[in-house]
């Protein structure tokens, strides 16, 4: 592309870039600022930048200036107005840090780059700001950031490359990191030339210069009493008898700098008048006031049956056309932005400010009990589908702002949990626990330790610690707040079974697997004479009992119940991506391989990730936990490229949300370890192996069979590196600690036996090594019969070790029964089939599963 040549900015071709996305509407009052755009493209264009990665990053620049002066209108018409000297504009809303990274995912198809919905926000995100830094394919590019705050919340995302950056601010703490173009009140010209834009009706220089004076100078100010004048037709002096009239209180009043005084005194004419022409309109702007900042829908302003509303703003309600005419005016007075694609309302912050101020501290709470009955209202009753996704996002930002942890009403705290439950649904765990320990901190003190709302609000936050690998603290949750909410809201009560489930969960992540199942078959048959044997929760108590039976080794009990859980769910369950169904699918696709299906269970597993990924999207954890086990049933079945793409993708994308010391990292790592083992990367495996050990027992304890398991595969590796006498004092450890937490005949204890055995037989023991394969054999048969892959690689080994010992009539007899099995269970090309044909040692890894 070429850029016009020889005419004045935006006056060239006047076309838009290659990609023009989310960049408000030009202005079309805007005035003056020539001067401070001309210094903004000046400093833009003698940046340095480069294509390849320099030391010299790219500045910022920063529009800098207090609430009302007119950052971001000056912002929009810099994009316009130089739009033609570029080949891609973006508008990125900066003002909540956790969603910028979403609007630059959002960019990634303009850029030819697969999109947030096949990749992820994460793996997008990072694609649009490697693509910005290479100029791929655009190098003359223009990012905004409109309205951040704090630098630290933006390091990471603001793109270098060759590029241009602006950002507006309030946060004077921008000046040390970005090149900052202050924006002031306009000056006096600027001023003049605005209002005679904004009052078509005529207005006098000197009239001009008497308003602005009075008003500051303050765009926003300016704005407002334009719309004002413009829509009653107040004279000039009129208006300044008015403004004075207004002025004087407030100054004696001495409101702090962030309320202008001009600025509240225009906003003050303009509600008198809004309140003489239309008063159930100002009834509606103190309503929003009560809101966040953040877009309002629109038909949040519905009638609502049970909440408490004030009657004037429910007989608005009740007439859509009134409510319509409302909305209407405050646009045309300039006190709110409306959007009429979006269909949503927006209030400036310093507006909701004053009209706050304005309030007695009586009507302020009629207020905003009013807000928490709409949001309550407002909210779905699912989770899963569309819409409801993307209106609980809506109604997330006005959590904090309107205050609804403050709220005594049962509606309202029922709302609050409802949006732990969307945003557990949703797979953000950790915005769900921040705002269930707001919620906990509010109502203890202000309804008491047996609050049955408060306990429901623990439970959930403990269950959020354990998603996040915070398993002591959730245990002494769920240990406190267990008698209490049998004693207020009975043993049956659903929220009470909830909890006593999580008990079981919290025996689990202890590694107590067998006091897990005992547990939780006492809580199946408390969910059956409660609720049924098909209810959903009753499923989930029957999940969670099949969870226990595969880590009990216990197999083929097992997969029947994750089987009738996953049927019967598939059946009855929500529409729309639903994350229980996948774990139920997942479980199933799991407990089919631990059986020693590999086949079967890669074909589950498929179908499972399928779902995930265009269901619930490619980065949420449940989708992540499903393509881990998927690459090990990948592994395991002989197709070891396709289960490393899918095990390194898992583990970069598991560093990159939860942190290195998460347990569903860990597990990924140890998975990926497994897998460079295979493909001959015996150095990276050893490494990641250990490192990953060492991390297992900070989250799990140094007592877990996890963590023994994790050493188990630490030390073959240290055999196959030429180590084995290291190898057999890891695994002879790991094998007794694994005998004493989980008895001999468990497959955790039998594969850590199956693995020292090698270390002896490498050691040239091979009489201790044919012991200990002989006693595993037999305990294998017993455990999971002689068909089981397990058991034919601890035979294959065995028939190696009695060859070594000359027991030659012996190992035949072995050998020809078990390469005939192997044929028949695996298949004569499976990687285990053939290392049995050609007389080479098997080995027995370890994949912890995620609790």
């Amino acid at each position: 592309m070429t850029t016009s040549q020889g005419n004045p900015p935006g006056q060239g071709r006047n076309r838009f870039p290659e990609v023009w996305g989310r960049v408000p509407p030009r202005h079309k009052n805007f005035t003056g600022r020539t001067d401070q755009l001309n210094e903004l493209r000046a400093g833009l264009l003698n940046q340095v930048t480069a294509v390849v990665p320099t030391s010299e990053p790219i500045v910022p620049r920063t529009l800098h200036g207090y609430g009302g002066v007119g950052k971001t209108l000056m912002a929009v018409e810099y994009a316009h107005r130089f739009r033609d000297e570029y080949d891609l504009v973006w508008w990125v809303m900066a003002d909540q840090p956790g969603l910028v990274r979403s609007s630059l995912a959002h960019l990634a198809p303009h850029l030819d780059l697969p999109g947030p919905a096949v990749t992820g926000v994460e793996e997008a995100a990072n694609g649009v700001l490697e693509a910005l830094r290479k100029g791929e394919p655009y190098l003359r590019w223009l990012l905004v950031f409109d309205n951040a705050d704090e630098p630290e919340e933006l390091n990471e995302v603001i793109p270098q490359g060759p590029g241009h950056v602006l950002i507006t601010t309030r946060n004077h703490r921008w000046g040390g990191v970005a090149e900052t173009v202050p924006v002031n009140v306009f000056a006096e010209h600027e001023s003049v030339e605005f209002l005679k834009k904004r009052i078509p009706r005529g207005i006098d220089t000197q009239e001009a210069v008497e308003l602005a004076e009075a008003l500051g100078h303050l765009p926003l100010a300016l704005e407002q009493a334009g719309a004002l004048q413009s829509e009653t037709g107040m004279s000039v002096q009129e208006y300044l008898t008015l403004l004075t009239e207004r002025t004087g209180p407030l100054l004696r009043e001495g409101k702090p700098p962030e309320y202008p005084q001009p600025m509240t005194a225009a906003w003050q004419l303009s509600v008198a008048k809004l309140q003489e022409n239309l008063p159930e309109a100002m009834e509606l702007l103190r309503c929003c006031a009560f809101f966040g900042p953040e877009p309002i829908p629109r038909d949040v302003f519905f009638p609502v049956e049970d909440g408490v509303v004030r009657p004037e703003m429910a007989r608005l309600m009740a007439d859509p056309i009134r409510l319509s005419k409302a909305i209407g005016q405050l646009g045309r007075y300039a006190l709110v932005r409306l959007d009429n694609t979006s269909r949503t309302i927006q209030v400036h912050r310093l507006i909701q400010a004053l009209v706050r101020e304005e309030l007695d501290e009586q009507t302020q709470e009629s207020i905003r009990v009013e807000v928490w009955s709409l949001l309550s209202a407002a909210a779905p009753d699912s989770f899963t589908d569309t819409a409801s996704h993307a209106r609980y996002l809506e109604l997330l930002s006005h959590l904090r702002p309107a205050r609804v942890a403050e709220s005594t009403i049962p509606d309202v705290r029922e709302f609050g949990l409802d949006m732990l439950n969307f945003l557990y649904t949703s797979g953000d765990y950790e915005t769900a626990s921040l705002h269930a320990l707001g919620f906990i901190e509010r109502w203890s003190a202000d309804s008491g330790e047996e609050d049955p709302y408060l306990l429901r609000a623990q439970a959930k936050y403990a269950n959020r610690l354990r998603d996040l690998g915070r398993f002591t603290e959730a245990q002494d949750i769920n240990r406190t707040i267990l008698p209490r909410m049998t004693g207020i809201l009975g043993a049956t009560h659903p929220d009470t079974l909830s909890v006593l489930s999580g008990r079981g969960a919290d025996y689990r992540a202890r590694g107590d697997f067998w006091k897990a199942r005992e547990h939780d078959e006492e809580v199946l048959r408390q969910y059956e004479d409660a609720f049924g044997p098909n209810d959903p929760a009753t499923l989930r108590a029957l999940n969670n009992l099949a969870l226990d039976h595969a880590l009990t080794s216990d197999f083929v009990a097992a997969q029947i119940k994750h089987e009738r859980a996953y049927m019967l769910f598939k059946r009855i369950g929500p529409a729309g991506g639903s994350p229980v169904l996948l774990a139920y699918w997942n479980g199933l696709a799991q407990v089919v391989r631990l059986a020693g299906d590999y086949t079967e269970a890669c074909d589950l597993g498929e179908d499972a990730l399928a779902y995930g990924r265009e269901q619930l999207g490619v980065d949420d954890p449940r989708t992540l936990r499903t393509q881990v086990d998927l690459a090990i049933a990948r592994r395991l079945s002989g197709e070891v490229d396709e289960a490393l793409e899918l095990g390194q993708d898992a583990h970069s994308r598991y560093l990159r949300l939860y942190g290195i010391h998460h347990p569903s990292t860990l597990a990924a790592a140890m998975c990926l370890a497994n897998l460079w083992r295979m493909t001959g990367e015996l150095d990276g495996a050893l490494e990641l192996a250990e490192d990953t050990d060492v991390r297992y027992a900070r989250a799990y304890g140094h007592d877990h069979p996890y963590k023994h398991g994790c050493t188990s595969n630490v030390a073959l590796l240290y055999r196959l590196a030429g180590d084995p006498e290291r190898a057999r004092a890891m695994n002879e450890g790991a094998l007794t600690a694994l005998e004493a937490r989980l008895g001999r005949n468990h497959h955790y204890t039998l594969a850590a036996a199956t693995n020292l055995a090698g270390d002896l037989s490498a050691l040239g023991d091979a009489d201790n090594a044919v012991r200990l394969g002989q006693g595993s054999l037999r305990r294998y048969h017993e455990l999971l019969g002689p068909d089981h892959p397990s058991s034919l690689g601890c035979a294959s080994n065995l028939v190696l070790d009695l060859r070594t010992e000359n027991k030659i009539l012996e190992a035949k007899q072995l050998a020809d029964p078990t390469y005939d099995s192997y044929v028949r269970t695996l298949g004569r090309e499976h990687p285990f089939t053939t290392a049995c044909e050609e007389n080479r040692r098997l080995v027995a890894d370890f994949d912890p599963p995620l609790l």
